[in-house]
Parts: structure tokens; sequence; C-alpha cells
């Protein structure tokens, strides 16, 4: 599946001013959104703004932390802030089946 966030976008976010990623950008949007969509059990929507910022942060840190591990210093897998832009878009689930 193709990101639905630009390209150019996330190379503005990260202050990129060369082509030499493209292709690896293009995944991480692509990854992001995914990971959003299972996130908030609702598929991604191109053009929500805080749908789009969440894919660009989480995206650019994933392009920057490219390891799983890091030494002397505490990391996370989802940066600050991201879990907050999605809480609206999260779908509830609480075990509860109406008959």
């Amino acid at each position: 599946m193709a990101a639905l966030t630009p390209v150019a976008l996330l190379k503005s976010q990260l202050n990129l001013d060369h082509d030499l990623d493209d292709a690896l950008l293009a995944h991480k949007l692509d990854a992001a959104e995914t990971w959003i969509g299972h996130y908030t059990g609702t598929p991604f929507v191109a053009g929500e703004a805080p749908l789009t910022e969440a894919a660009l942060q989480l995206a650019a840190y994933w392009y920057e932390q490219r390891e799983a591990a890091s030494f002397g210093m505490t990391t996370a897998p989802v940066p600050f802030g991201v879990r907050e832009l999605l809480s609206p878009y999260k779908n509830p689930v609480t075990g509860y089946v109406q008959e």
C-alpha cells in the first residue's frame, strides 16, 4: 500500500533537501499510517490534520532512530505526543457486546 501522506511533507518535517532517501521515507510513512490504523482501530484518513501530524512525527522518528535499541540513553518506540494526537480517533474496546 502506498502512503497517503506526501513524501515532500515528511522531507519538510525532517529539513531534507535531497532525494537520496525518498524510497525509505515513503516506506516509513506507509509503516506509520499502517501503525496508526492498527492503533486507532480505524483506517488512516488523508487530510485529517492530527492523523497527518501523527504520521509525520512517527515516520520522522523512525527515520532518525533506525535501530530498535539504543545504549546509554532511553528511547521509546513511539515519540511523545503521537498517542495524544490519536486518542480522539481511537476505537474504544470494553469487551462488552450489546445484544
